[in-house]
Protein backbone atom coordinates (compact mmCIF):
# COMPACT_ATOMS: atom_id res chain seq x y z
CA UNK A 1 0.00 0.00 0.00
CA UNK A 2 1.40 3.32 -0.42
CA UNK A 3 2.15 6.00 1.98
CA UNK A 4 -0.40 8.73 2.73
CA UNK A 5 2.29 11.13 1.73
CA UNK A 6 2.61 9.69 -1.90
CA UNK A 7 -1.14 10.29 -2.09
CA UNK A 8 -1.35 14.36 -1.56
CA UNK A 9 -2.84 15.69 -4.57
CA UNK A 10 -0.33 16.40 -7.24
CA UNK A 11 -1.16 19.25 -9.14
CA UNK A 12 0.78 18.57 -12.10
CA UNK A 13 -1.66 15.67 -12.72
CA UNK A 14 -4.21 17.16 -12.12
CA UNK A 15 -3.89 19.85 -15.10
CA UNK A 16 -5.71 19.11 -18.46
CA UNK A 17 -3.32 17.33 -21.11
CA UNK A 18 -4.22 18.66 -24.63
CA UNK A 19 -5.22 15.22 -26.84
CA UNK A 20 -6.71 14.04 -24.03
CA UNK A 21 -9.50 11.45 -23.41
CA UNK A 22 -10.36 11.50 -19.90
CA UNK A 23 -12.81 8.65 -18.52
CA UNK A 24 -14.88 10.23 -15.89
CA UNK A 25 -17.22 8.11 -13.04
CA UNK A 26 -20.20 10.26 -12.04
CA UNK A 27 -22.25 9.33 -8.91
CA UNK A 28 -24.87 6.65 -9.68
CA UNK A 29 -27.71 8.31 -6.95
CA UNK A 30 -25.87 10.76 -4.83
CA UNK A 31 -24.71 13.92 -6.30
CA UNK A 32 -21.98 14.42 -3.37
CA UNK A 33 -20.19 11.16 -4.53
CA UNK A 34 -18.27 13.23 -7.43
CA UNK A 35 -15.17 13.89 -6.80
CA UNK A 36 -13.01 16.97 -6.81
CA UNK A 37 -10.53 15.84 -9.32
CA UNK A 38 -13.46 14.81 -11.67
CA UNK A 39 -15.10 18.19 -11.07
CA UNK A 40 -11.82 20.06 -12.04
CA UNK A 41 -12.11 17.82 -15.31
CA UNK A 42 -15.01 18.76 -16.20
CA UNK A 43 -14.40 22.25 -16.01
CA UNK A 44 -11.50 22.08 -17.65
CA UNK A 45 -11.92 20.23 -20.62
CA UNK A 46 -12.60 21.50 -24.45
CA UNK A 47 -16.14 19.09 -25.01
CA UNK A 48 -17.29 16.03 -23.04
CA UNK A 49 -18.33 13.38 -24.53
CA UNK A 50 -22.21 11.73 -23.43
CA UNK A 51 -24.26 8.99 -22.63
CA UNK A 52 -26.94 11.48 -22.72
CA UNK A 53 -26.41 15.01 -23.30
CA UNK A 54 -29.92 15.79 -21.08
CA UNK A 55 -28.77 13.74 -18.41
CA UNK A 56 -24.89 15.17 -18.52
CA UNK A 57 -26.36 18.52 -18.75
CA UNK A 58 -28.48 18.69 -15.59
CA UNK A 59 -25.12 17.09 -13.48
CA UNK A 60 -22.96 20.12 -15.17
CA UNK A 61 -25.48 22.79 -14.03
CA UNK A 62 -26.20 21.17 -10.01
CA UNK A 63 -22.28 21.79 -9.95
CA UNK A 64 -22.50 25.32 -12.05
CA UNK A 65 -20.80 24.38 -15.04
CA UNK A 66 -22.31 26.24 -17.80
CA UNK A 67 -21.50 26.83 -21.91
CA UNK A 68 -19.55 23.58 -22.01
CA UNK A 69 -19.67 21.88 -25.52
CA UNK A 70 -21.12 18.49 -25.11
CA UNK A 71 -21.58 15.68 -27.71
CA UNK A 72 -23.84 12.46 -27.72
CA UNK A 73 -21.62 9.19 -27.32
CA UNK A 74 -23.99 6.09 -27.08
CA UNK A 75 -24.35 2.63 -28.80
CA UNK A 76 -26.02 3.42 -31.48
CA UNK A 77 -23.54 6.58 -32.83
CA UNK A 78 -20.71 5.04 -31.37
CA UNK A 79 -18.31 4.57 -34.94
CA UNK A 80 -19.50 7.82 -36.17
CA UNK A 81 -19.01 9.84 -32.63
CA UNK A 82 -15.62 7.56 -31.90
CA UNK A 83 -14.35 8.80 -35.54
CA UNK A 84 -15.33 12.37 -34.10
CA UNK A 85 -14.02 12.52 -31.16
CA UNK A 86 -10.58 10.82 -32.34
CA UNK A 87 -10.18 13.38 -34.87
CA UNK A 88 -11.04 16.23 -31.97
CA UNK A 89 -8.33 14.58 -29.95
CA UNK A 90 -5.52 14.47 -32.33
CA UNK A 91 -6.15 18.08 -32.86
CA UNK A 92 -5.30 18.45 -29.97
CA UNK A 93 -8.41 18.90 -27.68
CA UNK A 94 -9.28 17.11 -24.54
CA UNK A 95 -12.24 15.62 -23.76
CA UNK A 96 -13.76 13.84 -20.63
CA UNK A 97 -15.95 10.63 -20.97
CA UNK A 98 -18.88 10.24 -19.35
CA UNK A 99 -21.87 7.42 -19.11
CA UNK A 100 -25.23 8.12 -17.11
CA UNK A 101 -24.13 7.03 -13.88
CA UNK A 102 -21.02 5.16 -12.88
CA UNK A 103 -17.60 4.17 -14.55
CA UNK A 104 -17.75 4.68 -18.38
CA UNK A 105 -16.01 1.82 -20.37
CA UNK A 106 -17.38 -0.54 -17.99
CA UNK A 107 -20.43 -2.63 -19.50
CA UNK A 108 -20.56 0.07 -22.09
CA UNK A 109 -20.22 1.82 -25.61
CA UNK A 110 -17.19 3.11 -24.19
CA UNK A 111 -15.08 0.39 -24.47
CA UNK A 112 -15.20 0.79 -28.04
CA UNK A 113 -13.64 4.42 -27.49
CA UNK A 114 -10.82 3.80 -25.56
CA UNK A 115 -9.99 0.83 -27.88
CA UNK A 116 -9.63 3.31 -31.06
CA UNK A 117 -7.71 5.82 -28.99
CA UNK A 118 -5.42 2.91 -27.99
CA UNK A 119 -5.04 2.08 -32.05
CA UNK A 120 -4.20 5.75 -32.51
CA UNK A 121 -1.74 6.61 -29.78
CA UNK A 122 -3.99 9.05 -27.85
CA UNK A 123 -3.65 9.20 -24.56
CA UNK A 124 -6.33 7.71 -22.24
CA UNK A 125 -6.50 8.44 -18.40
CA UNK A 126 -9.47 7.59 -15.63
CA UNK A 127 -10.43 9.53 -13.01
CA UNK A 128 -12.08 6.73 -10.36
CA UNK A 129 -15.52 7.11 -8.87
CA UNK A 130 -18.61 4.96 -8.53
CA UNK A 131 -18.63 1.67 -9.92
CA UNK A 132 -22.37 -0.02 -9.48
CA UNK A 133 -20.61 -3.61 -10.07
CA UNK A 134 -17.82 -2.85 -7.02
CA UNK A 135 -20.30 -0.88 -4.94
CA UNK A 136 -22.80 -4.04 -4.94
CA UNK A 137 -20.09 -6.50 -4.26
CA UNK A 138 -18.49 -4.62 -0.93
CA UNK A 139 -22.46 -4.67 0.01
CA UNK A 140 -22.83 -8.49 -0.37
CA UNK A 141 -21.39 -10.17 2.31
CA UNK A 142 -20.34 -12.74 -0.40
CA UNK A 143 -16.75 -13.82 -1.31
CA UNK A 144 -14.82 -10.43 -2.70
CA UNK A 145 -11.47 -12.29 -3.07
CA UNK A 146 -12.54 -13.88 -6.45
CA UNK A 147 -15.57 -12.19 -8.74
CA UNK A 148 -16.55 -12.64 -12.39
CA UNK A 149 -18.40 -9.32 -13.95
CA UNK A 150 -21.18 -10.79 -16.63
CA UNK A 151 -23.03 -6.88 -17.04
CA UNK A 152 -26.24 -7.39 -18.74
CA UNK A 153 -27.41 -10.79 -20.03
CA UNK A 154 -29.26 -11.24 -23.25
CA UNK A 155 -33.54 -10.21 -23.33
CA UNK A 156 -33.51 -13.47 -25.73
CA UNK A 157 -34.77 -16.24 -23.91
CA UNK A 158 -32.45 -19.02 -25.60
CA UNK A 159 -29.62 -17.42 -25.99
CA UNK A 160 -29.27 -16.28 -22.10
CA UNK A 161 -29.96 -19.75 -20.91
CA UNK A 162 -27.26 -21.34 -23.48
CA UNK A 163 -24.94 -18.55 -21.96
CA UNK A 164 -25.81 -19.69 -18.28
CA UNK A 165 -25.86 -23.10 -19.23
CA UNK A 166 -22.07 -22.21 -20.09
CA UNK A 167 -21.22 -20.78 -16.78
CA UNK A 168 -22.84 -23.04 -14.64
CA UNK A 169 -19.67 -24.10 -12.93
CA UNK A 170 -18.62 -20.55 -12.14
CA UNK A 171 -16.11 -20.78 -9.34
CA UNK A 172 -15.79 -17.61 -8.45
CA UNK A 173 -18.79 -15.15 -7.17
CA UNK A 174 -20.70 -13.15 -9.96
CA UNK A 175 -21.99 -10.14 -10.90
CA UNK A 176 -24.99 -8.96 -13.01
CA UNK A 177 -26.51 -6.14 -14.07
CA UNK A 178 -30.44 -6.51 -14.46
CA UNK A 179 -33.39 -4.08 -15.52
CA UNK A 180 -36.70 -4.37 -12.98
CA UNK A 181 -38.95 -5.84 -16.01
CA UNK A 182 -36.46 -8.53 -16.87
CA UNK A 183 -35.43 -9.29 -13.13
CA UNK A 184 -38.29 -12.53 -12.60
CA UNK A 185 -37.40 -13.87 -15.38
CA UNK A 186 -33.49 -13.76 -14.95
CA UNK A 187 -34.27 -14.93 -11.00
CA UNK A 188 -35.94 -18.35 -12.11
CA UNK A 189 -33.50 -19.11 -15.01
CA UNK A 190 -30.46 -18.33 -12.36
CA UNK A 191 -32.23 -20.86 -10.02
CA UNK A 192 -32.66 -23.61 -13.21
CA UNK A 193 -29.11 -23.03 -13.89
CA UNK A 194 -27.44 -22.94 -10.59
CA UNK A 195 -30.11 -24.52 -8.27
CA UNK A 196 -30.58 -22.47 -4.80
CA UNK A 197 -27.63 -20.23 -3.95
CA UNK A 198 -26.85 -16.81 -1.98
CA UNK A 199 -28.17 -13.85 -3.81
CA UNK A 200 -27.74 -10.44 -2.67
CA UNK A 201 -30.05 -8.05 -4.90
CA UNK A 202 -29.16 -4.46 -4.44
CA UNK A 203 -31.22 -1.48 -5.47
CA UNK A 204 -31.28 2.12 -5.91
CA UNK A 205 -27.54 2.09 -3.89
CA UNK A 206 -26.61 5.69 -2.43
CA UNK A 207 -30.23 6.67 -2.96
CA UNK A 208 -32.18 7.61 0.07
CA UNK A 209 -34.21 4.30 -0.65
CA UNK A 210 -31.32 1.80 -1.21
CA UNK A 211 -31.86 -1.18 -0.53
CA UNK A 212 -29.42 -4.35 -0.74
CA UNK A 213 -31.62 -7.84 -0.04
CA UNK A 214 -29.37 -10.51 1.34
CA UNK A 215 -31.22 -14.32 0.60
CA UNK A 216 -30.99 -17.22 -1.65
CA UNK A 217 -32.30 -17.78 -5.26
CA UNK A 218 -35.32 -19.58 -4.42
CA UNK A 219 -36.41 -16.60 -1.48
CA UNK A 220 -35.93 -13.76 -4.68
CA UNK A 221 -38.27 -15.33 -6.84
CA UNK A 222 -40.89 -16.40 -3.87
CA UNK A 223 -40.36 -12.54 -2.83
CA UNK A 224 -40.87 -10.62 -6.38
CA UNK A 225 -43.54 -12.83 -7.07
CA UNK A 226 -45.64 -10.76 -4.84
CA UNK A 227 -43.53 -7.73 -4.76
CA UNK A 228 -43.04 -5.38 -8.27
CA UNK A 229 -39.52 -4.90 -9.22
CA UNK A 230 -38.25 -1.60 -8.48
CA UNK A 231 -35.48 0.47 -9.86
CA UNK A 232 -31.99 -0.78 -11.21
CA UNK A 233 -30.77 -3.93 -10.17
CA UNK A 234 -26.93 -5.75 -9.54
CA UNK A 235 -27.47 -9.29 -8.35
CA UNK A 236 -24.22 -10.75 -6.62
CA UNK A 237 -24.18 -14.63 -7.42
CA UNK A 238 -22.50 -16.84 -5.06
CA UNK A 239 -19.91 -18.89 -6.99
CA UNK A 240 -19.71 -22.75 -6.94
CA UNK A 241 -16.90 -22.45 -4.95
CA UNK A 242 -18.07 -21.30 -2.02
CA UNK A 243 -20.47 -24.36 -1.83
CA UNK A 244 -19.83 -27.37 0.31
CA UNK A 245 -19.19 -30.45 -1.55
CA UNK A 246 -23.06 -31.77 -1.07
CA UNK A 247 -24.70 -28.74 -2.42
CA UNK A 248 -21.51 -28.64 -5.45
CA UNK A 249 -23.02 -32.03 -6.78
CA UNK A 250 -26.89 -31.07 -6.40
CA UNK A 251 -25.94 -27.43 -8.32
CA UNK A 252 -24.73 -29.90 -10.93
CA UNK A 253 -27.67 -32.17 -10.98
CA UNK A 254 -30.11 -29.67 -10.98
CA UNK A 255 -28.45 -27.91 -14.19
CA UNK A 256 -29.25 -31.09 -16.56
CA UNK A 257 -32.24 -29.00 -17.87
CA UNK A 258 -30.90 -25.26 -18.27
CA UNK A 259 -31.07 -26.24 -21.65
CA UNK A 260 -34.82 -26.89 -21.91
CA UNK A 261 -37.62 -25.09 -22.82
CA UNK A 262 -40.53 -25.63 -20.28
CA UNK A 263 -42.28 -27.42 -22.61
CA UNK A 264 -39.57 -29.51 -23.10
CA UNK A 265 -38.68 -30.15 -19.12
CA UNK A 266 -42.53 -31.15 -18.52
CA UNK A 267 -42.42 -33.39 -21.31
CA UNK A 268 -38.83 -35.25 -19.88
CA UNK A 269 -40.58 -36.14 -17.00
CA UNK A 270 -43.69 -37.61 -18.57
CA UNK A 271 -41.36 -39.52 -20.33
CA UNK A 272 -40.17 -40.90 -16.95
CA UNK A 273 -43.84 -42.13 -16.61
CA UNK A 274 -45.56 -38.91 -14.51
CA UNK A 275 -48.72 -37.31 -15.63
CA UNK A 276 -48.88 -34.06 -17.51
CA UNK A 277 -49.84 -32.00 -14.14
CA UNK A 278 -47.35 -34.20 -11.96
CA UNK A 279 -44.56 -33.28 -14.82
CA UNK A 280 -45.73 -29.65 -14.42
CA UNK A 281 -45.58 -29.79 -10.84
CA UNK A 282 -41.85 -31.25 -10.80
CA UNK A 283 -40.46 -29.46 -13.74
CA UNK A 284 -41.85 -26.23 -11.70
CA UNK A 285 -40.61 -27.15 -8.66
CA UNK A 286 -37.07 -27.11 -10.56
CA UNK A 287 -37.31 -23.80 -11.80
CA UNK A 288 -38.56 -22.14 -8.72
CA UNK A 289 -41.61 -21.22 -10.10
CA UNK A 290 -45.36 -22.06 -8.78
CA UNK A 291 -46.85 -24.77 -11.10
CA UNK A 292 -49.23 -22.15 -12.10
CA UNK A 293 -47.13 -19.63 -13.53
CA UNK A 294 -45.72 -22.76 -15.59
CA UNK A 295 -48.52 -23.53 -16.68
CA UNK A 296 -49.32 -20.13 -17.88
CA UNK A 297 -46.35 -19.94 -19.79
CA UNK A 298 -46.69 -23.25 -21.69
CA UNK A 299 -49.83 -21.98 -22.73
CA UNK A 300 -48.76 -18.97 -24.06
Amino acid sequence: MPHFEDMIADEEKNRIVPGTLYLIATPIGNLSDLSARALKILQGVDLIAAEDTRNTQKLLSFFEIHDKELISYFEHNKRQRGELIAARLEGGASCALVTDAGTPAISDPGEDLVRLCAERGIPVTAVPGCCAAINALSLSALSTSRFAFEGFLTPNAGERKKHLAKIAGEGRTMIFYEAPHKLRATLEDLFATFGDRRIALCREMTKRNEEIMRTTLAGAIRYYEENAPRGEYVLIVEGEDALPEKMRKKSAEDAWFSSLSPEEHVAAYEDKGYGRMDAIKAAAKDRGVSKSTLYKELLG
